[in-house]
C-alpha cells in the first residue's frame, strides 16, 4: 500500500499511536450502547407486555410488524445515507475536535433524542413529532414543529434527488431530466407501497455496503497505520483547535455542532424513528432500534472522519485540499466530500472500493430521500386526521408533494440548502424540550435531556447569530453570539426548572 495521503508530513508518518484516538473512540461508543443505552432504556420503562401500534393498528401499508433485525436495518439507513460521510468528513476540517463531539453527542444526545422520540411516537401509536409535540408542549410547540417538519423532509427529499441524480449523469452521461425520473419513480413507489414491499427488501442489502464500506475503510486504516503507511492523527491538547482554513467564517463553536448532525444528533432522526414504531413487534426492541442505530451511525461517522485526516495526511491537509485542490486525472481539482471518498475508497479498497463507492454515493443518499417522502406523507395525512390504508387515499397526500418536489428540483435550491443544517439541529432541540416536557409530566428527573436541550439550543441561537448570510446567519461579532446564545438557552433552562418545581413541590 502506498503513502496515502498527498500531504503527509514526516511528524506525522514517525508516529504510529494516532489509532489509540480512534479505537478508544470506537470502544466508548459500543460503551455507551451497553451501559447508557441501557440505562436509557430502564429510565423511560420499557413494557415487553404492553402491545405496540404494529399490532393495534395494523394495515400492512404503514403499520406492519416486521422482524426486529430488519427493523434495525431500515431505521439505521433512513438516519444514516451520506450524513455520517459527508458531515464526518466536512466536520473533520475543524481537526480531531470533531472526534470529541462525535462520542460524546452521539451516546448522550443523539442516540437518546432517537430512542425517545421512537419509543413516544410508539406510546401514543406511531403519531409523527408534531402530534407528539402537542401532546407535551401543547398547541404552540405543534404549530412550530409542523412547519419545520415538512420544510425539513421536503428539502432532504429533493437533496437526495439532485444529488444522485447529477452524479449518475456525470458517471454514465445520461440526461439529467433522466435520472431525475427513474429516482422519482422510486421514491413514488417506495412512499406508497407497503412499507415490506420495497423498503423491507431492498434495505437489508444497501445497509450491508454501507457497513462494509465502514468497516473496510475502517480496517484499511488501521492496517496502514500499524505497517506505517498512513498515520492517524491523535487528539491532544495541541490538537484541540480549529483546524479550518476560514476560521473567522468557520467559528468551531457553534459551526462543528452543526456540520456534523448525523453521527452526533440530528432532527431529521425524529422525523425516521416513527416510521419504525410502526413496525416494532415489542418495546423491548426499542433499545437495539432507536438507541442502537444513532450509535452504529456514529461509528460510521468516527471512521470517516478519522479516515478524511488520515489520508490527507492531517486536518491541515484535508483544508489544503479542499482550498487549493489536489491533482486529479492531471488536473487540479478541489476535494469535495464525494470526491474525498471516491479517493479514500479507491486507494485503500482497491477495484472493489471504486464499486462499493459509487454504491455508497449514488444509493446511500436514495435510502434516506425516499423515507423523508414517506414520513411527509404520514406527517400530513397525520395532520388532517386522513387515514393512509387505501392507495388513493396516499395519492391524494402523495401527488402535490412530488408535484412541489419536482419543481424544486428545477430551480436553485441552494438558498433553501444553507437553512437545513440549522433547521435540522433546531428540530432536534425542540423535540429534546419535547422529551424534557414528557419526563417532568410523568414525574421523572428531566436533566437526561433537559441539559443536551439547553446546549443545543445554545447551538442554535448562537449559529443564528454568528453564521455568515449564506449559511442562514445574520454574521454578528461571535460576542453577541455566544451571549445571546447563553441567554436563550439558560432561560429555556430555568422554565423547565420552574415548571418542574410547580407541578412537583419541594
Amino acid at each position: 500500500m502506498e503513502k496515502s495521503g498527498p500531504h503527509r508530513t514526516k511528524s506525522l508518518i514517525n508516529s504510529h499511536i494516532g489509532m489509540i484516538t480512534f479505537c478508544i473512540a470506537i470502544l466508548a461508543l459500543v460503551a455507551g450502547y451497553l451501559i447508557y443505552g441501557k440505562f436509557t432504556d430502564r429510565f423511560f420503562g420499557s413494557d415487553p407486555d404492553r402491545e405496540t401500534p404494529a399490532v393495534t393498528k395494523a394495515d400492512n401499508v404503514d403499520f406492519k410488524a416486521m422482524p426486529t433485525w430488519k427493523v434495525f436495518v431500515i431505521q439505521f439507513l433512513n438516519i444514516a445515507g451520506l450524513g455520517p460521510i459527508f458531515g464526518a468528513i466536512m466536520g473533520a476540517a475543524y481537526g480531531p475536535a470533531a472526534y470529541l463531539w462525535i462520542v460524546f453527542g452521539c451516546i448522550f444526545m443523539g442516540a437518546v433524542h432517537d430512542f425517545f422520540s421512537g419509543m413516544l411516537s410508539l406510546r401514543n401509536g406511531g403519531v409523527n413529532m408534531p402530534d407528539v409535540a402537542g401532546r407535551y408542549l401543547g398547541k404552540a410547540g405543534k404549530t412550530v414543529m409542523t412547519v419545520i417538519v415538512p420544510f425539513l423532509l421536503l428539502a432532504i427529499g429533493v437533496s437526495f434527488v439532485t444529488g444522485p441524480a447529477d452524479l449518475m449523469q456525470s458517471l454514465t452521461g445520461w440526461d439529467r431530466t433522466w435520472w431525475l425520473y427513474i429516482i422519482f419513480f422510486y421514491y413514488i413507489l417506495a412512499t406508497l407501497l407497503p412499507i415490506d414491499k420495497i423498503i423491507g427488501s431492498i434495505y437489508p442489502f444497501m445497509g450491508a455496503a454501507l457497513l462494509f464500506m465502514a468497516v473496510g475503510v475502517g480496517g484499511a486504516m488501521l492496517w496502514g497505520d500499524i505497517t506505517g503507511t498512513i498515520s492517524m492523527q491523535e487528539l491532544t491538547p495541541d490538537t484541540l483547535r480549529n483546524f479550518h482554513s476560514d476560521p473567522e467564517n468557520n467559528i468551531l463553536i457553534p459551526m462543528l455542532f452543526i456540520v456534523i448532525s448525523c453521527g452526533a444528533i440530528s432532527g431529521f432522526h425524529s422525523t425516521q424513528s416513527p416510521l419504525m414504531s410502526r413496525c416494532l413487534k415489542n418495546e423491548k426492541y426499542g433499545r437495539p432500534v432507536f438507541y442502537g442505530a444513532m450509535i452504529a451511525e456514529g461509528i460510521v461517522a468516527m471512521i470517516w472522519a478519522s479516515a478524511a485526516i488520515a489520508y490527507f495526511g492531517g486536518a491541515e491537509g484535508l483544508n489544503d485540499a479542499a482550498t487549493n485542490g489536489i491533482m486529479i486525472n492531471g488536473e487540479l481539482t478541489k476535494v469535495t466530500p464525494a470526491i474525498a471518498v471516491d479517493l479514500i475508497c479507491k486507494s485503500w479498497l482497491g477495484k472493489v472500493g471504486a464499486i462499493i463507492a459509487v454504491i455508497g454515493v449514488v444509493v446511500c443518499p436514495i435510502t434516506s430521500g425516499d423515507t423523508a417522502f414517506r414520513s411527509m406523507r404520514l406527517t400530513i395525512a397525520d395532520l388532517f386526521r386522513y387515514d393512509q390504508k387505501k392507495i388513493s387515499h396516499r395519492l391524494v397526500v402523495s401527488v402535490p408533494v412530488f408535484i412541489v418536489a419536482y419543481f424544486l428540483c428545477m430551480a436553485d435550491f441552494t438558498t433553501i440548502w444553507n437553512y437545513v443544517g440549522i433547521c435540522n439541529q433546531l428540530l432536534a432541540a425542540l423535540v429534546l424540550w419535547t422529551v424534557t416536557a414528557y419526563l417532568i409530566e410523568s414525574g421523572k428527573p428531566h436533566w437526561m435531556t433537559s441539559i443536551p436541550a439547553t446546549f443545543l439550543t445554545f447551538v442554535c441561537v448562537s449559529y443564528f447569530m454568528m453564521a455568515p448570510y449564506k449559511s442562514g446567519g445574520l454574521h454578528l461579532a461571535p460576542a453577541a453570539g455566544y451571549i445571546t446564545g447563553c441567554a436563550v438557552a439558560l432561560a429555556a433552562l430555568a422554565w423547565c426548572i420552574y415548571v418542574s418545581r410547580r407541578k412537583r413541590p419541594c
